[in-house]
């Protein structure tokens, strides 16, 4: 017994095995031509998906050697944060300590907030250069934003 059903756009031709064996019913295409067209489909998608993941690991590599950099206008204080927002240099021109400690803190956490805004510049070029301009890109973008903007410190920091 067979018949001929559409899968998608293209017709398959069902078989019914005689007897009981491992193949139970079997499912032949229609034409060559068919057969080509699906695998050809197949490889462009395979394809696709290769070229999306090496895409995904190069741009994964290159966030993770950004960081971002700011300095005050005076030169006094210069910051440097790592790919995920977190302080990983500081420096202090001796100019700061004829100013108030409040100023100077004042300054950091300014600066602080320059270079992690730096660093958003910079995950944006990275991730529209590697990705284009599509949702997924702008998800990444949004949830770097997200992440260095609402950054609210360690949660052993005494309060």
């Amino acid at each position: 017994m067979h018949g001929t059903r559409l899968v998608g756009s293209v017709p398959v031709i069902s078989l019914a095995v005689a007897g009981r064996g491992p193949l139970g019913r079997v499912s032949m295409w229609a034409d060559d031509a068919a057969l080509d067209a699906a695998e050809r489909r197949l490889d462009e998608w395979e394809s696709s998906l290769a070229e999306r993941a090496e895409r995904a690991k190069t741009l994964s590599t290159r966030m993770r050697e950004l960081t971002g950099t700011a300095h005050t206008p005076d030169r006094t204080v210069l910051v440097t944060v790592d790919s995920a927002g977190l302080l990983i240099d500081l420096r202090l021109d001796e100019r700061t300590r004829h100013q108030p400690a409040a100023r100077t803190a004042e300054q950091i956490v300014h600066t602080t907030r320059a270079a992690r805004s730096d660093l958003l510049r910079q995950v944006t070029e990275v991730t529209t250069e590697s990705l284009g301009d599509n949702a997924g890109a702008r998800a990444i973008i949004d949830s770097y934003r997200s992440r260095l903007r609402h950054d609210p410190g360690p949660n052993d920091a005494p309060r």
